[in-house]
């Protein structure tokens, strides 16, 4: 197997080597992927929190799958629940609310989904959205939709990393920015 270029952060004290990976031609992103690093979850976790301490909302929101272990550090960091917008919708969801964006890593049109059971948790609260890394803001986009339809109120947006187009991301509580790579800097 050949050795993958990475991009080295520090995110909450610890460093992590991000493979890098093609998502179109001659564009390339590092991939934080932050399933079963526990020790990093943690660390995030505590970071963000207290960042978001001062902040006045209800609940956490996130959508699967890589930010619900983040989600859940910060529901217990924080002492606040949280909801998880699904991409697949099963038949015991109910009357669920739906939302479609496009995903980056995928190219892909996904769909996020609040099932029944959580809509009457959501509906009238004061809801802090959480990410593990914002790049284009579509998912961003169609949780707001989501919790728009649903009758929440987003006070705040959270993430471990932005990407892309920093002066975009300024009201994103982060930890850190990951920039893309472009053929133009190989060079």
């Amino acid at each position: 197997m050949p050795t993958r270029e990475t991009y080295t952060v520090e995110i909450a004290g610890l460093t992590r080597h991000l493979p890098l990976f093609e998502i179109k031609p001659g564009l390339r992103i590092a991939i934080l992927n932050i399933l079963g690093d526990t020790e990093l979850v943690q660390a995030c976790a505590r970071a963000l929190a207290t960042r978001l301490k001062d902040r006045d909302f209800d609940l956490l929101v996130t959508a699967e799958a890589k930010s619900i272990p983040l989600a859940h550090a910060l529901s217990v960091e924080l002492g606040k629940p949280y909801v998880v917008l699904r991409k697949t919708y099963k038949p015991y969801m109910g009357d669920a609310i739906m939302a479609e964006t496009l995903s980056i890593t995928t190219g892909q049109p996904q769909v996020l989904i609040l099932d029944e059971k959580d809509r009457e948790i959501v509906k009238g609260k004061r809801v802090l959205i959480v990410d593990d890394v914002i790049s284009t803001g579509s998912t961003l986009q169609g949780m707001r939709m989501v919790l728009e339809k649903a009758g929440a109120q987003v006070v705040g947006e959270a993430a471990i990393m932005t990407e892309g187009e920093r002066a975009r991301w300024s009201h994103i509580i982060s930890l850190g920015h990951l920039p893309l790579f472009t053929d133009e800097q190989k060079g």
